[in-house]
């Protein structure tokens, strides 16, 4: 049995460490799962699990953690910068400036508030009382990465002559479960303090997206009936119309067949037009009337094909749907694209990345061209880009340690290997096709690697704060910690989303979003989503939370949890489809197509729509 002791006790071994890591991060996952009131504090258990280790003696050697710590930080926040990366810049468009900037004014509120309480609750002569108090602001606005990023700073200006390092792990421990409580609470106050109903603001979604569709793909079978179009091509109507739209098949004179730029129309032809939806009407209005019969091809006569083909060719990173003359050069249209598993215009602007979907109709012959040269390999994607993400990680790193000098600061200031990675991360996955890297990293890969960096940190910043947190807690500043964090995460929430509601005008289901993605706090965008039945909370949520970089890690729903959701939102809608699903479960076509699947197995759900166009019903009420 010595062995066995030895295993636990002998802390240079590298069994031990292991063997330390897994039960940290294991114990700390299941406990995660467990939900009180709805509400799960999630990956964070990996903490508390690793403050428990380092409390019974349970440990490493302090370099050895240390290694592991900051090497899940860089793991962590470099995963979380590649996938933010081509959205990032987007999120400054229109009101997301408003957005952007009111989140932004809440977090500068909350360091506010944390220098108040500082001077109000704290011994200032006390050198290790404002870096605990930043540790309770990281833990009350639930930002893991924060932390890991204080930590960093903490120790290249910390010196000898201070006493022992402080650790702020401990206050961010205190702070965390009622920042998680506070934020979804002071998220519900700001409905009564303006007096908001949740009725109307449904309505008032409702009426803005009857008013102002946005540009989703739209299919509609036309017949020509504008004396103006006979006689005119492809290419002259579309200039014309001044608008992003697509011929992709057109029957003429008993024939189906593909339009070209130099396709002529002449009165009576039946084309099948795909546009954005705001554009439907205009279009419709201009062509001709609506056609309630199906296309139906006579593929004798014929033969097309329709094939959606995945891009993994490298070179085609970057290039322009319009520039690459799939109509003219290769007589096949594209028709859909998909990334991430949603579904975008075919607009002359998109911009190709690898990992992206198209959907191709064309000659069979010329598809398979199409194909060939956009790469269309699903194993590629299956390789990771292991290169990619080192040599941004090597970039990051030296980037994060150039100093710069800040006229009175006593040591220059620097990135860091958190913010040094991010931002390369950030520039890497927006243009990195400019540099010939291949950025694509399928969802699944990088949600993996980030969870284990984030574990790896989280045990290891618990397994160091351990040793004193108890002290820290019961003899020590503790519950004040606890307190100043409550107060913390409150009152930046209540000030903004008050400005928000009263002085914009903002949605109150969009500032729920908002103020979620302000400080990424899943359970609030949960909550959210569960009185909302529109996607206004995830708009929100997604404008203002790539700005923010922070724990971005959502936990995958159960399927007890995604019918819940299909359930809930079956309450006050007649039907659901296979898009919804996937917006308001925020998963991928295919896992949203496969969830359908299973609630119809079980009886939740009957199809009572078309085989090709499902609409789904909840078994129930029929």
């Amino acid at each position: 049995m010595d062995w066995i002791i030895n295993l636990f006790t002998n802390t240079e071994s590298i069994a031990h460490i292991a063997l330390l890591y897994a039960i940290v991060i294991a114990v700390g996952i299941l406990l995660g799962k467990i939900k009180i009131g709805g509400i799960s504090l999630g990956v964070t258990w990996v903490l508390f699990a690793g403050i428990l280790a380092g409390h019974i003696g349970f440990t490493a050697p302090k370099d050895t953690v240390t290694f592991v710590q900051d090497f899940g930080l860089i793991l962590f926040v470099f995963c979380i910068g590649l996938q933010v990366g081509p959205g990032f810049f987007e999120s400054f468009k229109k009101g997301g400036v408003t957005l952007n900037l009111l989140s932004t004014t809440a977090i500068l509120l909350n360091v506010v508030v944390m220098f108040a309480c500082y001077y109000l609750f704290f011994d200032t002569n006390d050198k290790t009382n404002l870096p605990m108090m930043v540790g309770t602001l990281y833990g009350a606005v639930t930002n893991t990465p924060g932390l890991g990023a204080a930590n960093e700073a903490l120790n290249s200006v910390w010196q000898n002559g201070f006493g022992e390092l402080p650790q702020i792990a401990s206050g961010y421990a205190c702070a965390y479960p009622l920042g998680v409580v506070g934020i979804i609470g002071a998220t519900i106050a700001i409905r009564f303090l303006t007096r908001t109903k949740l009725e109307e603001e449904e309505q008032k979604l409702e009426a803005e997206e009857a008013e102002n569709p946005q540009a989703k793909p739209h299919q509609m079978h036309l017949k020509v009936n504008n004396a103006y179009l006979s006689g005119r091509t492809v290419a002259e109507i579309s200039d014309f119309l001044n608008r992003d739209v697509v011929f992709s098949r057109l029957f003429k004179n008993g024939e189906y067949s593909i339009p070209t730029s130099r396709t002529i129309f002449d009165m009576g032809d039946e084309v099948l037009v795909a546009c954005a939806e705001a554009d439907a009407p205009a279009i419709q209005a201009f062509i001709g009337p609506e056609l309630e019969t199906e296309w139906e091809e006579n593929e004798s006569k014929q033969p097309l094909v329709s094939r959606r083909i995945v891009v993994t060719n490298p070179s085609m990173n970057g290039k322009t749907l319009g520039k690459m003359h799939f109509s003219s050069v290769y007589g096949v249209t594209v028709t859909r694209l998909s990334r991430q598993g949603m579904d975008l215009f075919a607009s002359r602007n998109y911009r190709f990345q690898v990992g992206d979907k198209i959907l191709v109709v064309g000659p069979e012959d010329n598809v398979n061209r199409i194909a060939e040269l956009m790469g269309n390999s699903v194993k590629r994607l299956d390789a990771p880009n292991i290169a990619t993400i080192f040599i941004g990680i090597f970039i990051g790193i030296i980037f994060g340690s150039i100093p710069f000098a800040i006229p009175g600061m006593p040591v220059p200031l620097k990135l860091g290997i958190a913010g040094g990675p991010l931002i390369i991360a950030i520039l890497i996955g927006r243009f990195g096709h400019r540099m010939k890297l291949n950025t694509y990293t399928t969802t699944s890969a990088n949600m993996m690697l980030r969870e284990i960096g984030l574990v790896l940190f989280l045990a290891s910043v618990g397994i160091k704060a351990g040793a004193n947190f108890w002290n820290t807690v019961v003899e020590g500043d503790g519950l004040l910690y606890v307190l100043t964090g409550f107060i913390i995460t409150i009152i930046p929430i209540l000030i903004v989303g008050t400005i928000a509601r009263m002085k914009y005008k903002f949605n109150y289901f969009t500032i729920m979003g908002m103020l979620a993605g302000t400080y990424t706090d899943p359970p609030a965008l949960a909550y959210a989503n569960s009185v909302c039945s529109r996607e206004a909370p995830a708009i929100g949520y997604s404008t203002v939370y790539p700005l923010k970089l922070r724990n971005l890690t959502k936990k995958r729903l159960t399927d007890d949890e995604v019918k819940q959701k299909v359930v809930n939102y079956l309450r006050k809608n007649e039907f659901i489809t296979r898009s919804v699903v996937q917006s308001i479960c925020g998963m991928t076509r295919t896992t949203a197509t496969r969830q359908i699947r299973r609630l119809c197995e079980e009886n939740v759900l009957v199809n009572k729509g078309l085989q090709k166009q499902p609409i789904y019903f909840l078994k129930e009420k029929e």
